[in-house]
């Protein structure tokens, strides 16, 4: 579509060069195609997307986003959060709803945000959204790397941490929780245009730079998030090693894809 006109729905991808685990990521080889692409691509098979675009800094990533015929959007590279950066995209890409899909995930299944995309569409009420997914290994609840998330009982996030949430009195009692009670924070988040383009000039949040979770600053600052639960996963490449693990992912799904088509 031309970078003018207005696409109801676009998925941007975030990608950074200078990532400190990994420098370079977006443009790793993974399965014969650098990251960005896979990651670009399985954006690209959502239904009810219009439009996909990459936001970068780096003319390393615009350059091989474009080489395979996809769209990059160059921003200043000033930014300190990722929504900060998206916000800079409205300026360039006018649009009714923003998806933020992390160019280092690679979505497992398209109907992992088709559910977010069709609430917002019925709700215009609704200004900012997101993913969870119920926690499988309890074990996580006291990792700092896994945000957690609890919900009210329509739906919308109550607060997200780090650390365990909801914090667990009695010993053991995790164990007999029941379901709907630990769900980790999937990073996919949906925005209306006026909720992104307000996130830079929002108050500065303690519990943000606290948990260095950006999503604070819109709940302390009184949006309301609405969080749907999805069975699906994503593909996170972090690190070299997780690469060697998405690889081996994509390769088995590729083997086993041409195993039924009889190839």
């Amino acid at each position: 579509m031309a970078p003018g006109r207005h696409s109801p729905v676009v998925v941007v991808l975030p990608a950074r060069y200078g990532s400190t685990r990994f420098p370079g990521k977006p443009l790793a080889d993974l399965v014969g195609k650098p990251l960005i692409r896979h990651a670009y691509e399985a954006a690209a098979k959502v239904p009810g997307v219009d439009r996909v675009a990459v936001a970068t800094d780096d003319m390393r990533i615009a350059d091989a986003v474009t080489g395979f015929g996809g769209e990059a959007v160059l921003t200043t590279g000033v930014h300190a959060t990722g929504t900060d950066r998206l916000a800079e995209v409205t300026e360039k890409i006018d649009a009714d709803l923003y998806v933020n899909v992390q160019g280092d995930e690679i979505l497992s299944s398209g109907d992992m945000l088709v559910p977010l995309i069709e609430t917002f569409r019925a709700d215009p009420a609704l200004m900012v959204g997101t993913l969870c997914h119920a926690l499988d290994d309890l074990g996580d609840l006291a990792n700092p790397n896994v945000v957690k998330v609890v919900l009210d009982h329509a739906g919308f996030a109550l607060y997200f941490s780090r650390a365990p949430i909801p914090f667990v009195r009695e010993p053991g009692a995790h164990l007999e929780a029941p379901p709907g009670v630990f769900f980790r924070h999937f990073g996919i988040y949906i925005y209306r245009k006026a909720a992104l383009t307000a996130f830079p000039g929002l108050p500065e949040s303690p519990l943000e730079q606290m948990e260095k979770l950006e999503q604070l600053r819109f709940l302390q600052a009184g949006y309301r998030i609405r969080v749907l639960p999805t069975p699906h996963t994503a593909l996170r490449v972090d690190t070299p090693a997780d690469l060697a693990a998405v690889a081996a992912v994509l390769e088995g799904a590729q083997g086993a894809g041409r195993q039924a088509g009889g190839g």
